[in-house]
C-alpha cells in the first residue's frame, strides 16, 4: 500500500510542478483561455485525446468490453471515424476562421462568424456550455471516487472529493497551459497502461489453453460482432448508438478548442497521425482488457455484474490487482485519474470562460480589465467544481446502480448535440445563418433529455431508441432544424460568410 502511495504522490506533483511553470507563462486572458495560441502538435493531440476519451475509456469502455465482447469494438470504430473527420476535415478551417476572428472561446467564434448584432447567441451558447459541462464534471467526478475506491478501499465521497480538490489545485495555478501540459503527461500514462495491460494478460494465460472457447463458454455470443442474439433489428440500432459516440469529435467545444489553441495549420497536420494513432491503440486496447479480465476474472456460472461491479467497470482495477506487480499498480491507480482529471480540467476552464468571458465580460462589463476578468474566472471555476461535486454526491445516493459508462455518455451527448451540428454547418454551409444556429443549438440541448427520458419510455418503439441512446437522434434533428430555419430566415445574401477563404 505504502509503494501506491508513493507513486502516486509523485504523479501528484508532477502535475502541480506543470501547474507552477505554467503559470509563467500566462500574462493574458488568451494565455489563460488558449494557451496564446502557441501549443505543438503533441501537446494538441494527446491534450485532445486525453479530455475526449476520460474515465469512460478506462473505466466505462473497458467495462462494456467484459460485458457485450467483441461487438464493443464497434464503439471504437466510431471514434476513430469522428477523431479523422475533425483533424482531417474540420480542424484546418476552423483553426484559419478562429485566427481570423481573433476568437478565444467557441462563442467568440459563433458570434463572429455569424456578425452578431446581438447577445442572444452567445447566450444560448454559454448557456448550453455551462449546464452541461456541469453534468459531465459531475460523471467525471463520480468515477474519481470509484477509482479511489476499487484501487485504495477508500471511501467514496472521499476518493471524489480529494481528486476535486486536486484538479482545482493545478487549474488555479496556469489555467489551460496547464491543462494542455498535465494532459499531454496524463495522456502518456493513458496510452502506456492502457497498451501495456492486455499484453501482460494475454502472455499470464497458458499456452494450452484456447481463449476463444473458454470465452464462448462463459457467454455463446460474446465474440459474436453483433451481440448476443446476432444481427437483429434491436442489435442494429444499439450498433448505431456505439457508432454515433464518435460524432461527439466533430465539434465538440472541449475538444475544438484545441485546434485554437495550436500555433499554426502545420502542427495540425502533424497532429491528426497522432490524435487517430492515440485513439485506435487506446479504444482497443481497453475493449481487449474487458474480454482478457472477463476470461480471467470470472466464471460460467457467475454473474459477471456480481463480480467486475455495475456495468463491469470495475475490470480494470480488478484485472491490474491480479496480475500486475505492486510498484505498477500504483501507476494504473494515476493512469485512471489521468484519464478522469484531464477531462474534468479541460471542461472547467472552458465553462469559466463561456461564463466569464461571454457572460459577464462582453455582455455586461465590456471594460473589466484582463486582470480582473482572470481573477473572475477563477471564482467561476470554483463555483462550477462545487456544483459539479454537489450533483456528483446526488446522484451516487440517489441511483447507486448507475454505470460510468451511460453516465459520462450523457454529459458528452448533451455538449456534442448542441454544438456539434452547429460547428460542421458554420464550416460547411455558407448559408448557414444565425438564426439557424440558435435554433439548432437549442434542437440539440432540448433533445437529448427529451430522447431519454421521453421517447426512450414509449410503448414499442422506446426500446429501439434506448438502445441506440440520444446522440444520434439529437444530432441529426439539429443538423435538420439548422438548415430549415437558416432557408427560411436567409433573406440577406450579405450575411452570407464566403468560406472559399478558408479552403
Amino acid at each position: 500500500m505504502i509503494t501506491k502511495y508513493i507513486i502516486l504522490f509523485l504523479y501528484f506533483s508532477i502535475l502541480f510542478t506543470i501547474g507552477y511553470f505554467a503559470s509563467k507563462k500566462v500574462k493574458n486572458i488568451k494565455d489563460y483561455y488558449v494557451g496564446g495560441k502557441k501549443l505543438n502538435f503533441w501537446v494538441v493531440a494527446f491534450s485532445a485525446r486525453a479530455t475526449g476519451e476520460s474515465a469512460w475509456l478506462l473505466l466505462g469502455l473497458t467495462g462494456l468490453g467484459a460485458m457485450v465482447g467483441v461487438s464493443a469494438f464497434w464503439v471504437v470504430l466510431g471514434e476513430v471515424v469522428g477523431v479523422s473527420i475533425s483533424w482531417f476535415f474540420m480542424a484546418e478551417k476552423f483553426k484559419k476562421l478562429t485566427d481570423k476572428y481573433q476568437s478565444i472561446t467557441i462563442p467568440d467564434y459563433l458570434v463572429s462568424r455569424f456578425k452578431s448584432k446581438t447577445n442572444t447567441l452567445r447566450i444560448v451558447a454559454a448557456t448550453a456550455l455551462s449546464l452541461f459541462v456541469i453534468i459531465y464534471v459531475s460523471a467525471q467526478i463520480d468515477a474519481t471516487g470509484t477509482a479511489f475506491e476499487s484501487f485504495l478501499g477508500w471511501n467514496y465521497f472521499t476518493g471524489a472529493i480529494v481528486g476535486f480538490i486536486i484538479v482545482l489545485a493545478y487549474i488555479f495555478s496556469g489555467g489551460f497551459v496547464a491543462v494542455a501540459w498535465s494532459d499531454f503527461f496524463q495522456g502518456l500514462i493513458m496510452l502506456v497502461g492502457l497498451v501495456l495491460l492486455p499484453i501482460v494478460a494475454y502472455f499470464s494465460i497458458s499456452s494450452e489453453v484456447s481463449i476463444s472457447q473458454e470465452l464462448l463458454k462463459l457467454d455463446p455470443w460474446f465474440l459474436n460482432i453483433w451481440g448476443e442474439g446476432g444481427f437483429n433489428t434491436l442489435n442494429f440500432f444499439t450498433i448505431l448508438g456505439f457508432l454515433c459516440i464518435g460524432l461527439g469529435f466533430m465539434g465538440s467545444p472541449q475538444l475544438f478548442v484545441r485546434f485554437m489553441s495550436i500555433k499554426s495549420t502545420a502542427e495540425i497536420k502533424k497532429g491528426r497521425w497522432v490524435a487517430i494513432v492515440f485513439t485506435i491503440l487506446t479504444d482497443s486496447c481497453a475493449v481487449l482488457i474487458g474480454i482478457y479480465g472477463r476470461y480471467l476474472l470470472t466464471s460460467v456460472d457467475a454473474d459477471p455484474e456480481v463480480i467486475l461491479g455495475n456495468g463491469a467497470q470495475n475490470v480494470l482495477p480488478l484485472l491490474v490487482e491480479r496480475i500486475m506487480p505492486l510498484t505498477l499498480i500504483g501507476v494504473y491507480i494515476a493512469a485512471v485519474l489521468s484519464a478522469i482529471m484531464s477531462t474534468i480540467d479541460s471542461l472547467l476552464v472552458l465553462a469559466s470562460s463561456a461564463i466569464s468571458r461571454d457572460f459577464y465580460q462582453q455582455i455586461f462589463k465590456p471594460n473589466k480589465t484582463e486582470e480582473e476578468l482572470a481573477k473572475i474566472s477563477k471564482i467561476i471555476t470554483l463555483v462550477l467544481a462545487v456544483f459539479a461535486l454537489i450533483i456528483a454526491m446526488i446522484v451516487a445516493v440517489a441511483i447507486p446502480g448507475r454505470t460510468i459508462f451511460w453516465f459520462v455518455i450523457f454529459g458528452w451527448s448533451g455538449i456534442a448535440a448542441t454544438f456539434c451540428p452547429t460547428i460542421i454547418l458554420s464550416l460547411f454551409w455558407k448559408k448557414f445563418n444565425e438564426k439557424g444556429a440558435i435554433a439548432s443549438m437549442i434542437t440539440g440541448f432540448l433533445s437529448v433529455p427529451l430522447f431519454k427520458f421521453v421517447i426512450s419510455s414509449i410503448d414499442n418503439i422506446g426500446i429501439y431508441f434506448e438502445k441506440l441512446d440520444v446522440l444520434g437522434p439529437s444530432f441529426i434533428l439539429a443538423i435538420i432544424v439548422g438548415v430549415i430555419v437558416s432557408k427560411v430566415s436567409n433573406k440577406n445574401p450579405k450575411s452570407e460568410l464566403n468560406l472559399s477563404d478558408t479552403d
